[in-house]
């Protein structure tokens, strides 16, 4: 019983993209895949495994008799499937629905290339796991989880086998993996003792991974012959062997019952990818939308006519392959770049699409419902729950006093805007729409003399029609902007927003200036290891303009232009009359080397506490200045005084 166990796991990390672009990447898959084959050929014992559906997709339509081969080695038991993803992606800046994605299109795809499914998820290389993951993985048949980062000296674990739990309870057995998740194709007794070194009593095992990886390559001869030489070492106190990872798992389950537990996400490790290439990011955001509300609408078309508008499962998987750690977390090479946003663009093509004519299908059988307005659009409502907003329509012109109304003719708050053409007959407004959860509401262009006599009976509603302002300066008194909750100045200095009231409440928002941008030193590279937080100031933007873009009863638009050595950032605010929100949308020309630029938010609460938006949950963190990844939201909560704003 004083035996220990050192699980030799046969890998080989390949990373379809990272400092090369995906078509070397696929014979590198192809390679390693090959190499694997021949070395079972060689040696009987020697157990491989290897992730990501993506990879056996690339095997089977490019070399069918590879592909029958390790279908044999998969069935014999030999070839474990890990991951059960379509690929390794990064951890934390997919949607909720991305990572379901990923297990779905995985999964299903082993079951239907080799009759089964993975149990081990496998994300060796991701820069951190948000804490949400347990749940899909459970949920996805994946009782296991294998990663290596963030590493000991960044995040302390009670062991290196641990329950990973979920905020629902949902749990998978996780292990750390020591050291490095490759070797190099030499002897292997040093990597073999550094890691039988970790083994602390209770403990019995531990898996130690082998095989020249990054580039692909797996175990070579020579790892696996000096493997052979450890198994006929005389030193029966250590016992060394092929293993799958599956079955280092089951018995380590089998050694102990009382195994520590984690209830957190697995951070930090490389901070730097929570926004380094914000253009893949955003564009991943962009396309995670469309092709989830692609997928609604069509669903409801079906239901509704009958009419099918297509199969988006392959724009799912070219934005799976692009969640691909290296690439999402923006740390591979230009021209990486270029391959991925075509991929992406022919998802986010397929979406539009798919969109397209779902919506136009849903809007034939509801023609009969629809006004007989001058011109009538239907605006849709993806939520599940109701919804207030102000959208915007761009149409041919029909003349500044033709309002906008509902379904029953009254007029809704609206107001002209620029359009987005310069040449005449075209005209663009915005209005104020109420939706109900996943429906629609019809609008339109009424007749003048109907919406006005409508509107005597419409508490609420604009005594005139709005006329789009031209660009004006905003003067030194003319820096303030009110609605019926907020009450906001912009800074004649800096244009950052000086004083925020909430009236409801008397209470400042922040305490000191806001929307403020300020240029910190930024010292590391792509990844920044080791760095948390910064927090050394270097620059300040100069305001160079600040002046209303629109004006009306729907929404006022401040733009707030600035600028720092090369750089440019402008700043447009919408404040909305008729919702309690405000918009910033930012555009930056981004110029400098050595510095990242933030924009400050200084919430005026005590004790305050940060609520992240993750993949399908969210994450409270501490406000200690750290570099935390987030989706769509954060919500900022802490103690006030109510009453006391100055």
């Amino acid at each position: 019983m004083n035996e220990t166990y050192i699980h030799m796991a046969g890998h080989a990390h390949v990373d379809p993209v990272w400092l090369w672009r995906w078509p070397e990447g696929f014979q590198e898959v192809k390679a390693t895949f090959r190499s694997a084959l021949d070395r079972m050929q060689e040696d009987d014992d020697f157990v491989f495994g290897a992730s990501s559906a993506c990879f056996y997709h690339w095997v089977e339509r490019s070399d069918p008799a590879m592909f029958r081969e390790i279908q044999a080695r998969v069935t014999e038991g030999r070839w474990e499937l890990l991951g059960g993803w379509w690929v390794e992606p990064d951890c934390n800046i997919p949607s909720g629905e991305s990572f379901a994605r990923q297990a779905l299109y995985g999964q299903r795809y082993f079951r239907q290339a080799f009759g089964r499914t993975a149990t081990v998820g496998f994300n060796a290389d991701s820069f951190g796991h948000n804490g949400t993951l347990p749940q899909i993985l459970q949920l996805s048949g994946l009782q296991y989880y294998v990663f290596t980062r963030p590493t000991p000296h960044n995040r302390a674990l009670p062991n290196r086998c641990f329950w990973w739990y979920s905020g629902d309870g949902s749990r998978v057995l996780a292990f750390r993996i020591p050291y490095e998740y490759l070797s190099w194709g030499q002897e292997l007794a040093p990597h073999v003792q550094r890691c039988a070194a970790l083994i602390r009593r209770p403990q019995r095992r531990i898996l130690c991974f082998y095989g020249v990886g990054n580039h692909g390559g797996g175990p070579t001869r020579e790892n696996i012959l000096s493997i052979q030489r450890l198994r006929a070492a005389k030193d029966t106190a250590q016992r060394v062997d092929f293993s799958r990872i599956d079955t280092f798992f089951a018995a380590y389950l089998g050694d102990h019952s009382d195994i520590p537990a984690v209830h957190e996400d697995l951070q930090h490790q490389a901070s730097g990818c929570y926004a380094a290439h914000s253009q893949i990011k955003r564009t991943n955001r962009q396309t995670e939308r469309m092709l989830q509300n692609a997928e609604l609408w069509g669903i409801t078309a079906l239901w509704i006519t009958g009419i099918s508008c297509g199969d988006l499962r392959h724009a799912w998987q070219q934005l799976l392959f692009t969640q691909f750690h290296d690439i999402l977390a923006g740390t591979s090479i230009p021209g990486a770049y270029d391959d991925s946003e075509h991929m992406l663009g022919e998802a986010r093509a397929s979406a539009q699409r798919h969109l397209h004519r779902s919506l136009q299908s849903i809007s034939g059988a509801l023609k009969s419902c629809i006004p007989a307005h001058s011109k009538s659009i239907l605006v849709f409502n993806a939520h599940s729950w109701p919804l207030r907003a102000v959208v915007e329509w761009e149409t041919s012109a029909y003349g500044h006093n033709v309002p906008t109304v509902d379904a029953m003719g009254v007029e809704v708050p609206w107001q002209e805007i620029h359009s987005q053409t310069l040449t005449q007959g075209r005209e663009r407004r915005c209005f104020v729409v109420d939706l109900p959860a996943w429906g629609w509401a019809v609008y339109g262009l009424g007749a003048e003399a109907d919406a006005r006599r409508a509107r005597t009976d419409t508490p609420g509603s604009s005594e005139t029609a709005a006329v789009c302002l031209p660009d004006r300066p905003y003067s030194p008194e003319d820096l303030t902007l009110e609605t019926s909750r907020w009450h906001l100045t912009f800074d004649r200095t800096t244009g950052a927003i000086a004083r925020w009231l909430d009236k409801s409440l008397e209470h400042q928002v922040f305490h000191g200036l806001a929307a403020h941008p300020v240029v910190m030193a930024d010292p590391s590279d792509t990844w920044s290891h080791g760095i948390l937080q910064y927090h050394e100031v270097v620059g300040q933007f100069q305001l160079t303009g600040i002046h209303c873009k629109e004006e009306g009863p729907v929404r006022t638009a401040v733009v707030v232009e600035s600028c720092y050595s090369s750089s440019t950032l402008r700043q447009m605010f919408f404040v909305y009359a008729h919702t309690e929100r405000v918009d910033v949308h930012v555009t930056v020309d981004w110029r400098e080397q050595h510095r990242i630029l933030k924009l400050l938010f200084p919430v005026n609460a005590a004790f305050a506490s940060g609520t992240y938006d993750v993949g399908y949950g969210v994450q409270e963190r501490a406000l200690n200045g750290e570099e935390e990844p987030g989706h769509t939201w954060i919500d900022i909560s802490g103690m006030i005084q109510i009453g006391r704003a100055s």
